[in-house]
């Protein structure tokens, strides 16, 4: 088994609030995640897509007030919305009485109405954790490893396959599932197919600037509607959408967001990309590296950082600009090259925004400089220092 590096903030956080609520994509390894918890705890765990658990909640406060001082673990919260009045009104009374610590771990695949109901009614009760498919870290950073990472993407049962075919065919089923399943369930009147097509568009486009007038066109839609569906992907945690930094430098900056499908695995599958070696030789081949080190560097940052990119219309330009507590200023760009170096537009834009940290991310496994200020480094070595500077 593979140790998330989530499992101790989720203990800690448990050890501080009344609730924690752990968002993310179907199969990252919530319910994993939430046995391992369960088994060093006292806790009872309840599925609510078991018809045998939802119906022990018929009367949901005669059933929880049982288990007061014990931990509650609730997978699939967001199919009982209206548990979230309950818990609230037996976490108030429970802290009364001098208690009110670790009592619920809520799962559930993040979707904004969810975190609308928890924020509204257990605000101040409540703590959120997102747990992203498998990260560097957490399955080791030899180039085997990495290159397997990249191609397979981080859900465990892609990562984790015998084969990669194997790895391939669960996220062709993956995408299936969520578009004639998953998603009807929470937005039921998103015709599967037009949505399958949108995703396909961001995958080919990985990387690029959010044009949603565009992607409305090309699949029949209205700007609204097209809007929604990006939305609703972002909700789900499958796609990101990398903002533009805003700063008073007087330049013209760009004003779109960049878009990524988050779990470069995915962006293989729904591309048909089946092997390293098919994904060698395809255009996307760059944008699925920019992609896939954006989202694991993103991934290693330490809490309060915020990720931006920065573009310009003079050309000045930086892949990632993370915004680390402290107001420390690191510039990423990302090269698949063994011999990068750094642009026009990255010397231009460091100049406009003076960065603390200038590094050049490439797939190969020396840090060297290559400028003054600008070292030229491996994913795995930039990924650590992040993790180890919060």
């Amino acid at each position: 088994m593979i140790e998330r590096h989530l499992l101790p903030v989720l203990i800690e956080r448990l050890g501080e609030m009344p609730a924690v609520v752990l968002l993310g994509p179907r199969q990252t390894g919530k319910t994993t995640l939430a046995h391992e918890v369960a088994r060093r705890t006292d806790s009872i765990y309840l599925d609510l897509e078991s018809e045998k658990d939802r119906a022990k909640l018929a009367e949901p406060e005669l059933y929880l007030e049982r288990y007061t001082g014990k931990l509650v673990i609730i997978d699939e919260i967001h199919r009982m919305p209206g548990l979230f009045g309950v818990l609230r009104g037996i976490i108030d009374r429970t802290r009364l009485a001098g208690g009110g610590r670790g009592m619920y771990l809520l799962l559930g695949s993040a979707s904004m109405d969810l975190l609308r109901q928890s924020g509204e009614t257990l605000a101040g009760r409540v703590s959120y954790l997102e747990l992203a498919p498998f990260c560097i870290g957490e399955v080791g950073s030899d180039a085997g490893r990495m290159d397997e990472l990249w191609v397979r993407g981080g859900f465990p049962d892609s990562f984790l396959a015998r084969s990669g075919v194997a790895s391939f065919r669960w996220r062709s089923d993956f995408i299936r599932s969520y578009l004639e399943r998953d998603i009807p369930q929470l937005r039921p009147r998103i015709p599967a197919e037009r949505l399958r097509r949108l995703w396909i568009m961001l995958a080919h486009d990985q990387g690029g600037m959010l044009n949603i007038s565009r992607l409305a066109g090309n699949i029949g839609v209205d700007v609204r509607t097209a809007s929604h569906y990006v939305d609703l992907l972002a909700d789900l945690l499958l796609v990101r959408r990398l903002l533009p930094w805003a700063s008073n430098t007087g330049k013209r900056l760009r004003k779109s967001p960049k878009v990524y499908v988050r779990d470069s695995g995915l962006v293989h599958a729904l591309l048909s990309i089946g092997d390293r070696e098919a994904l060698l030789s395809h255009p996307v081949v760059g944008q699925s590296w920019e992609g896939f080190v954006i989202e694991q560097l993103i991934e290693s940052c330490p809490a309060g950082t915020q990720p931006f990119f920065y573009r310009t219309g003079g050309g000045a330009e930086i892949d990632l600009l993370l915004d680390l507590p402290g107001g420390v200023l690191w510039a990423v760009e990302v090269k698949r090259s063994m011999a990068p170096g750094p642009g026009r537009g990255f010397h231009s834009a460091c100049a406009d925004l003076s960065p603390t940290g200038r590094f050049i991310v490439y797939p190969g496994s020396e840090r060297y400089p290559l400028a003054e200020g600008i070292d030229a480094i491996p994913l795995p070595v930039l990924a650590g220092m992040l993790s180890e500077s919060g």
